[in-house]
């Protein structure tokens, strides 16, 4: 049976590009099932479908899973490439999967994901910089130790997958990663990527807490959105 993955806005939901461009990366098929945020809160309306009211979900037969990372975990246990097989990189990129889905809190709130826009943001407060430092050093670390161009080496894996979304904010507020832009390139290269961008770009509604996020960010300075 083939899986049904539900995700969210593609201008909005960097959760939900988690586990969409690991299953596109991995060639792992897939239906894909959008279920937009239409309202302010639309935890009632996505109870419909998740037992967490949020997307991302992937449905397997009966099975129901919910948030990024257990469909991740769910994945890595069926298909190869989630994780590098090197015991090493595979160690690194688990580690950097975890603290990315548990961490990063100032990084979210600061500087909330909106693909089709470029941001003047406001001056860093002193978590964000801690933030923006610590994705230098870990996009460094997997370059320098495991020889690029991904984050754990040479292959696709979950660790390039849930730092993807953060490629988007790094581009849209123009944030200094140092040698790690070379990731962020080479990602927001990738077919999937450029797929899930073009999407968004397309997206003519606009959901209203999002906006009111992005404008406490900062401004914008250009946005290449539908109109």
């Amino acid at each position: 049976m083939t899986y049904t993955l539900i995700t969210a806005n593609r201008n909005y939901s960097s959760w939900s590009l988690r586990p969409w461009l690991l299953m596109k990366a991995l060639g792992i098929a897939f239906e894909d099932r959008l279920e937009p945020f239409a309202k302010p809160d639309n935890y009632a309306d996505f109870r419909a479908f998740s037992p967490t009211g949020q997307v991302p979900v992937l449905i397997d037969g009966g099975g129901v899973i919910a948030d990024s990372l257990g469909i991740a975990l769910y994945l890595a246990e069926r298909h190869d490439g989630v994780w590098p097989k090197d015991g090493e990189a595979r160690i690194f990129a688990q580690g950097a999967v975890c603290e990315m889905h548990g961490g990063f809190g100032p990084l979210r709130n600061d500087c909330t994901m909106n693909v089709g826009v470029r941001v003047q943001p406001k001056p860093m407060s002193d978590p964000l910089k801690r933030n923006v430092t610590r994705l230098r050093e870990i996009f460094e670390t997997g370059l320098d130790r495991f020889g690029g161009p991904w984050l754990a080496g040479s292959d696709f894996c979950a660790a390039d997958a849930f730092y993807a979304p953060v490629a988007f904010r790094i581009r849209t507020y123009g944030l200094d990663v140092g040698k790690g832009q070379a990731w962020v390139d080479h990602v927001l290269a990738h077919p999937a990527m450029l797929e899930w961008e073009a999407a968004a770009l397309a997206e003519d509604w606009r959901e209203i807490g999002h906006e009111e996020e992005l404008a406490a960010c900062g401004a914008i300075t250009a946005d290449y959105r539908s109109a």
